[in-house]
C-alpha cells in the first residue's frame, strides 16, 4: 500500500501503528517521527514566515474572509506517488489542507486513491481514529494494541487525580495575540489532568476572547500553548505576557509543547495530560505547604 498522509498527527499515528514503510508523502508540518522527513511533501503552506503571533492571526482572518486556501497541494507530486490511500481531514480549514482540495485534485488527476476523512473533536475520537487507521492500512491489531496503552496510561493519571483534595482552576491559551480559549480535546485534557478548564467548551471549536475574560476566570493556572508553536516558541510567548503584566498576579504560568503534545489529535495528546497532571500535582503541594506556613 502507498499512503499520503496530509495531516501530521496521522502521519504519527501512521507511523506508530507499523505502517511507516507505507507512507509515501507528507505535509511540510509532519515532523514526528523523525522519519517521517524523509518521505515527499506534497503541501505546503501559503503563509509568509517570520509572522508575530497577531500578524499570523490576522492573515488567517483575512485569508479566510476571502474565501483564499492556506495551504498549497503540490497535485504534480501527488500524481507521481500514485497513492492508494490519501488520509486528509474536516476538522479545520487553519490546521490543514481542506479535504475538498484533495478531493478536487484527485478527480483532476483522474487518481482512484481511496481518500480516508478523520474529524476528531474528543480524545474518544482521536482513539477511534488510530483505530480506523489501523483497519485501512491492515495494521489493526497493533492500533488495538496502542489504543489499550494509550487507556491505560490515562487510567493511572484518573486514578492519581482521584485522590487530590482539589481542582486547580485553569485556563489554556490555544493563541496568545489575540487570546483563544481551548476547544475539542483540550478542555478534557485539563480535566483529566486533575484541573478545572475554566474557559473553553470540550468538542467544540477554540474561540477568540477578551483578556477581561481570562481575568475574570480567576485562573490558578495558565497553560499557554499556541497552536503550531513549540515549547520554546510557546515559551518566548508565556514569557512576553509575564513581562508585560498581562496575566493575573501570582497565577502559575506553563508552557507547553503545543505542537506536539496538544493541537495535534494523536497518541502524543496523553503526554501532554501526563505532565499537565504532573505540573497541577506541584501547585497542589506548593498551595498546600503555602496554608500550612
Amino acid at each position: 500500500m502507498r499512503i499520503v498522509s496530509l495531516l501530521p498527527s496521522t502521519t504519527e499515528i501512521l507511523f506508530a501503528v507499523g505502517a511507516g514503510d507505507d507512507v509515501v508523502g507528507v505535509t511540510f508540518e509532519c515532523n514526528h517521527p523523525p522519519e517521517a522527513r524523509r518521505r515527499r511533501i506534497v503541501s505546503t503552506s501559503s503563509m509568509p514566515e517570520g509572522l508575530t503571533p497577531a500578524a499570523i492571526d490576522a492573515h488567517v482572518a483575512a485569508a479566510v474572509a476571502r474565501g483564499e486556501d492556506l495551504y498549497r497541494l503540490d497535485a504534480g507530486a501527488l500524481a507521481d506517488l500514485d497513492a492508494d490511500l490519501v488520509v486528509t481531514q474536516d476538522l479545520c480549514a487553519v490546521c490543514a489542507i481542506d479535504v475538498t482540495l484533495v478531493d478536487d485534485a484527485l478527480a483532476h488527476l483522474g487518481c482512484t486513491a481511496d481518500v480516508l476523512t478523520l474529524d476528531p473533536h474528543t480524545l474518544d475520537d482521536v482513539l477511534a481514529s488510530v483505530l480506523r487507521l489501523g483497519e485501512a492500512t491492515g495494521r489493526l491489531p497493533a492500533a488495538q494494541g496502542l489504543v489499550a496503552d494509550l487507556r491505560r496510561r490515562l487510567d493511572v493519571v484518573r486514578e492519581g487525580v482521584a485522590r487530590a483534595a482539589d481542582r486547580p482552576r485553569v485556563v489554556v491559551l490555544e493563541w496568545t495575540d489575540p487570546p483563544y480559549a481551548p476547544g475539542h480535546w483540550i478542555p478534557e485534557m485539563v480535566t483529566l489532568a486533575g484541573g478545572e478548564c475554566v474557559l473553553g467548551v470540550a468538542g467544540e471549536k477554540s474561540t477568540r476572547v477578551p483578556w477581561s475574560a481570562v481575568l475574570d476566570a480567576r485562573p490558578d493556572v495558565v497553560v499557554v500553548a499556541p497552536c503550531g508553536y513549540d515549547r520554546a516558541g510557546a515559551q518566548a510567548q508565556a514569557d512576553a505576557l509575564v513581562a508585560a503584566g498581562t496575566l493575573p498576579d501570582g497565577v502559575l504560568v506553563h508552557a507547553v509543547d503545543a505542537d506536539a503534545m496538544w493541537a495535534r489529535p494523536g497518541p502524543r495528546l496523553v503526554d501532554g495530560i501526563e505532565e499537565l497532571a504532573g505540573v497541577l500535582r506541584r501547585h497542589r503541594d506548593e498551595a498546600r505547604g503555602t496554608q500550612e506556613v
